[in-house]
């Protein structure tokens, strides 16, 4: 006779979004299932319909925790006493080492599929993490640093360079530590363009 399981444990939610990462990491979104995680964690098959609705539910908590961890990591990495350069470039070895050490999770993150019922929390997580290139842009134009005009769009040209950086070197196809030690010189391109002086 099969030894039944728990339907309760002592942090489900937890245990199970910890499971859901691993798997992501090792195996990809697609093959993530509520019912082999709770096999994974030793629950029975409906314990974690308590958390999450479905699958879905579960990848768009997965998505919220990964940008917090983002966010947490931006404002940490952020040094608003200094001038733009060392400041972006801080804040770009940030979001690259995240990219980088989570290459996954960031996929999921910027996935468009979601559920409509978390969208706006969603929203809430991804402008918080572009505000911290905004406020950058944004200080280094009443510095006299930076061109004029809306720090948005401003910021949306050093964002995409970043997040290409951090694409490029998450799927191999530059080195991080290539990568990680030229940011001085990306932000001096940035900073500078390409026209020549």
């Amino acid at each position: 006779m099969s030894q039944s399981r728990p339907y309760h444990h002592g942090d489900l939610r937890s245990a199970l979004l910890a499971s859901a990462e691993r798997t992501l990491r090792e195996k990809g979104a697609a093959a993530l299932s509520l019912r082999e995680l709770a096999r994974d964690i030793g629950v029975s098959h409906a314990a974690p319909g308590r958390h999450f609705k479905d699958k879905q539910a579960l990848l768009d908590a997965l998505a919220l925790g990964g940008y917090d961890r983002l966010n947490r990591a931006l404002t940490a990495a952020d040094l608003p006493d200094a001038t733009f350069e060392p400041r972006i470039t801080s804040l770009a070895r940030a979001y690259i080492t995240f990219a980088v050490d989570n290459a996954e999770l960031l996929e999921l993150m910027y996935s468009r599929k979601h559920d409509p019922d978390i969208d706006s929390e969603l929203a809430d997580a991804v402008e918080l993490s572009l505000c911290s290139f905004v406020n950058l842009i944004a200080d280094a134009q009443r510095r006299g640093e930076i061109v004029e005009g809306d720090p948005e769009r401003v910021t949306l040209v050093a964002a995409a360079g970043i997040h290409g950086l951090a694409a490029m070197t998450s799927n191999g196809t530059l080195q991080p530590d290539e990568t990680l030690a030229g940011l001085d010189h990306y932000a001096h391109l940035l900073l500078h363009g390409l026209k020549p002086r």
